[in-house]
């Protein structure tokens, strides 16, 4: 069940990531979440769009190079503790969260967070078992 993420390597100067997010918007491309790290001389840019496909073609045929990462989407609680909650539920399961970021969208009760993790399955299983529900392809859609 898990989502699919684009990461981008870009060049971390002026005008990169609105070159990025302009291409993708020309092409309907809609931005679901995004996530950027950077470094002195390249940035990793983390996306969940509405067409991973035509994004990930789109993007390395104007000469970026693109990866596509499978992760897990959960919705918790709109609320002070409840992304603790998720969190503790992996911790305790012997589950490393290598990063997490969140949805752009959110409804009036509840939050969206993008979590990568090890293994995609177990994580999903334990959320799941805990109560969580777990954000699927339709549900991007959806935003």
């Amino acid at each position: 069940m898990a989502i699919k993420q684009l990461t981008v390597f870009v060049e971390n100067k002026q005008g990169t990531v609105v070159s990025i997010t302009d291409t993708l918007a020309k092409n309907n491309i809609n931005l679901r979440a995004l996530s950027i790290a950077e470094t002195q001389d390249f940035g990793i840019l983390r996306l969940i769009v509405n067409d991973e496909a035509a994004a990930e073609k789109i993007l390395s045929e104007t000469g970026y190079l693109i990866k596509m990462t499978d992760v897990v989407g959960v919705k918790i609680g709109d609320a002070p503790g409840k992304l603790t909650a998720a969190l503790k539920v992996l911790d305790e399961n012997d589950i490393n969260v290598d990063y997490l970021y969140a949805f752009m969208a959110r409804t009036e009760k509840h939050a969206y967070v993008v979590l990568r993790v090890e293994d995609n399955c177990k994580a999903e299983g334990i959320l799941e078992d805990a109560g969580f529900h777990l954000i699927t392809k339709e549900d991007i859609d959806k935003i």
